[in-house]
């Protein structure tokens, strides 16, 4: 999902990796994404409710649906740098007759883009839960400063979860996990549970690393 290198996240030379685009956009798609894209990116206004979720690297959007079906009342954030992710988002959360957005999807808000220049923009805003599902494992020794969640990112995170609120983060991929557990020693975070209902997603059942099953932990401040 989110492939980045998480250093000097508080500069303009955020550099992002993974793909940024991939196959052409049908005509529907590029339609949505000049058009409805626009109408649906995150606006202060939409922290002045009482719940603000957010989910970095969305995918496809499978899960960030659920979250939006399931959480009538917030708004609910998806951070997706790869276009064709955030084109299949689109296509899904709208009516094919005429591309208007579908009622139980009317509070789902879209960030095309690193999720650190969102956050750069509301520097003061807090979010109630933020996911972070099946993000690439990076796998190679040579690729591990690209991994998105080391420690100084989890503080990033850290510093934009409201009081009570949480960070939920899966992968399949245990060596990872236990890489990121390992950074949570230079945070403030704490593991409270490592229990989730199994979330279905295509990156899940893709299971990069032919694991048994994935992995979760819940953090809190």
């Amino acid at each position: 999902m989110e492939k980045q290198e998480l250093k000097d996240f508080n500069q303009n030379n955020i550099r992002t990796f993974g793909r940024r685009h991939g196959k052409k956009l049908s005509i529907r798609k590029q339609w949505l994404m000049e058009n409805l894209l626009p109408q649906i990116m995150p606006k202060m206004a939409d922290f002045s409710t009482k719940s603000v979720i957010l989910e970095i690297g969305f995918g496809n959007g499978e899960h960030l649906r659920d979250l939006a079906i399931n959480n009538s009342e917030s708004i609910v954030i998806g951070a997706e740098p790869f276009a064709n992710g955030v084109a299949a988002l689109l296509s899904a959360i709208t009516n094919e007759s005429d591309n208007t957005l579908i009622d139980e999807y009317k509070n789902i808000r879209v960030h095309p883009d690193d999720v650190r220049l969102l956050l750069q923009d509301f520097e003061n805003i807090k979010f109630d839960e933020i996911w972070v599902l099946h993000p690439d494992p990076w796998p190679k020794a040579k690729h591990e400063k690209r991994r998105l969640l080391n420690h100084d990112f989890l503080n990033l995170l850290s510093k934009h979860l409201k009081t009570g609120g949480k960070i939920i983060i899966g992968t399949d991929h245990w060596e990872y996990y236990d890489w990121i557990v390992n950074e949570l020693k230079q945070t403030r975070l704490i593991i409270k549970s490592t229990n989730l209902d199994i979330i279905k997603t295509r990156y899940q059942i893709k299971n990069k690393a032919q694991t048994s099953t994935p992995k979760y932990m819940i953090l809190s401040n």
